[in-house]
């Protein structure tokens, strides 16, 4: 399955209220919102046709997110879903991940693009080798590890789409800190020349799911509906709807 395919079906499933895009590009993955969307990009070039209530944001995500009301767009303050395919660095994403998480509910989904290199070379770090690559993953994927080792309470679940792999997170806790707290360490351990040691699980994906297993999971009308509740009331009813339905971090 391709990484629009899933993120396609997300917004089918999840009927999300609202949709929060960080790296927009050329407009194709945000064609397939319906509903009121951000798209945040320094510089995008949009080619394909919208169809939604859209906002526009030609700026980076920490300036997006250092506004005083940077989802003044949306009818509440609130991200449904997220698909965060920024910049191919591990530092930026976990800073996009830490930014989104702030704005969401305990039922709303976040997806991140690039979690799989199919080889080392496709993981680098550096701009310059990456733009002769037919596809740059970057070293996002040192994202799953800290989230695996730091937030055992968020469901992540990594998914075996087409062409770098993605990462669905699953029961986020717009109240942790422990990501934020870590920062500066972690991204001094993130931050080292190519070439990157990718671990074997990443390169064989032998974590990662079929995301049409996971679409297949009976628990999209349980997030509907749980969104509707205070975040209080609605996370341990999310954490019981996925654990019941066998969505769970694997070992």
């Amino acid at each position: 399955m391709l990484r629009h395919e899933l993120l396609s079906r997300l917004h089918e499933l999840l009927r999300p209220r609202t949709y929060l895009e960080i790296g927009v590009q050329t407009g194709r993955s945000i064609t397939l919102s319906r509903t009121s969307t951000i798209g945040v990009d320094p510089a995008f070039s949009v080619i394909n046709e919208i169809s939604c209530d859209l906002q526009l944001v030609r700026s980076t995500s920490d300036e997006f997110f250092a506004r005083k009301a940077p989802l003044a767009h949306f009818p509440e303050p609130v991200i449904d879903l997220a698909f965060i395919d920024g910049m191919h660095l591990s530092e930026y994403a976990l800073r996009d991940l830490i930014n989104v998480e702030r704005h969401t509910h305990p039922a709303s989904v976040i997806v991140l693009d690039d979690m799989l290199p199919r080889h080392v070379d496709e993981a680098g770090r550096g701009r310059e080798a990456a733009k002769k690559r037919r596809a740059w993953a970057g070293d996002v994927y040192k994202v799953v590890s800290t989230v695996r080792a730091l937030r055992p309470d968020l469901v992540c679940l990594e998914m075996d789409t087409a062409p770098t792999g993605t990462l669905v997170l699953l029961a986020p806790d717009a109240s942790s800190n422990a990501l934020i707290d870590a920062y500066d360490d972690v991204v001094e351990e993130y931050v080292v020349p190519d070439p990157q040691t990718v671990p074997e699980e990443v390169l064989r994906r032998t974590r990662a799911m079929d995301p049409a297993h996971f679409l297949a999971a009976p628990v999209w009308p349980d997030l509907r509906r749980l969104r509707q509740l205070p975040a209080g009331r609605a996370a341990p009813e999310v954490r019981r709807v996925l654990a019941s339905a066998g969505l769970r971090t694997p070992d």
